[in-house]
């Protein structure tokens, strides 16, 4: 029997975060997997209610008001029926969303970007972004405005083309291999991006950098044959190499490109630990584009080249 992850969605009672409750809810209906509604109060402000009102905080209240947002968030959806949990934590919003992934064994966390505390660093949500330092799960960062209802029926229409940018590590080949489950799914495009940062030193502008430029380009473009050789070729992904700063070129190619879903990677600089790189961060701070952000597994620093080219056999499936 096959058992489909279960689903992890934080609320913190803001619009946006109804919203990102609106795309959880779609896809737990629509695989029939289990969907954990969970909200973290601070912990501070519960013990401030108990002495200034001489209220005791109760969980089952706040449980009791977290079913009512989830309900007015899905608008009464007949069709919005997954197997509803709700949770409530205590403590610092990042840690508690982490632990409980971690503990409920969630697959997939679905978040919105902004959040009910302000936002900060181009207005994305310090509780997202904690998240996806840390997380070991794949986590869907949706926009604060996200449509009233979400269907997944009618994720063909809504996601267009599926946008993959790749920095060409080996991480690519699982991002890529993910992207083409979700495009054969729904039948959708599929753009493969790479983007080519300027080189910017101070020798650099005493040198002649057309030839060296020539040379990025060409590794850039057989590095993209050994990505795209390993999809089915009834794929026939598109390939895109752009010039200039990674997350500015990627926000517009999926703006052009009407892409309605990024499948990005959630890997930096072996320096600092498995955190999150900072080409994904600024664009999830650019797009208004729902980001899917997948965890690397690969080992940091190696290229596509490096590793054994991907599969004959999706070649020719």
């Amino acid at each position: 029997m096959h058992v489909h992850p279960t689903i992890l969605c934080p609320v913190d009672f803001s619009e946006a975060s109804a919203g990102a409750l609106r795309y959880a809810v779609a896809i737990a209906s629509h695989f029939e997997t289990r969907l954990i509604v969970l909200t973290v109060e601070d912990p501070l402000l519960t013990e401030a209610m108990d002495l200034g009102t001489g209220i005791l905080w109760s969980p089952e209240d706040c449980r009791e008001e977290l079913t009512r947002f989830a309900a007015k968030a899905v608008g009464g959806d007949p069709d919005a029926k997954p197997p509803f949990e709700y949770e409530v934590a205590v403590g610092k919003p990042a840690g508690e969303i982490l632990r409980v992934a971690r503990e409920r064994s969630c697959g997939l966390i679905v978040m919105s970007s902004h959040g009910v505390t302000g936002a900060r660093k181009l207005f994305f949500g310090s509780t997202t972004e904690r998240v996806l330092r840390e997380t070991g799960s794949a986590v869907l960062v949706t926009p604060p405005d996200a449509p009233a209802k979400v269907r997944l029926e009618d994720a063909r229409r809504i996601v267009g083309r599926i946008l993959l940018p790749v920095d060409l590590s080996v991480h690519s080949i699982e991002q890529a291999q993910l992207a083409r489950t979700i495009a054969e799914v729904l039948s959708v495009p599929l753009i493969c991006a790479h983007v080519i940062e300027p080189v910017r030193t101070r020798l650099a502008a005493r040198l002649h950098l057309t030839g060296i430029q020539a040379d990025r380009r060409a590794a850039a473009e057989d590095r993209m044959r050994e990505l795209v050789a390993t999809l089915p070729r009834r794929l026939n992904p598109e390939t895109l190499i752009a010039y200039g700063d990674p997350a500015e070129e990627l926000a517009k190619i999926a703006d052009d490109r009407r892409a309605g879903l990024i499948v990005m990677g959630l890997h930096g600089s072996p320096l600092f630990g498995p955190r999150m790189g900072s080409v994904t961060y600024r664009l999830l701070c650019l797009t208004h584009t729902p980001v899917l952000a997948v965890p690397a597994h690969s080992p940091e620093g190696a290229t596509l080249g490096d590793s054994p080219s991907a599969s004959t056999e999706a070649a020719h499936t």
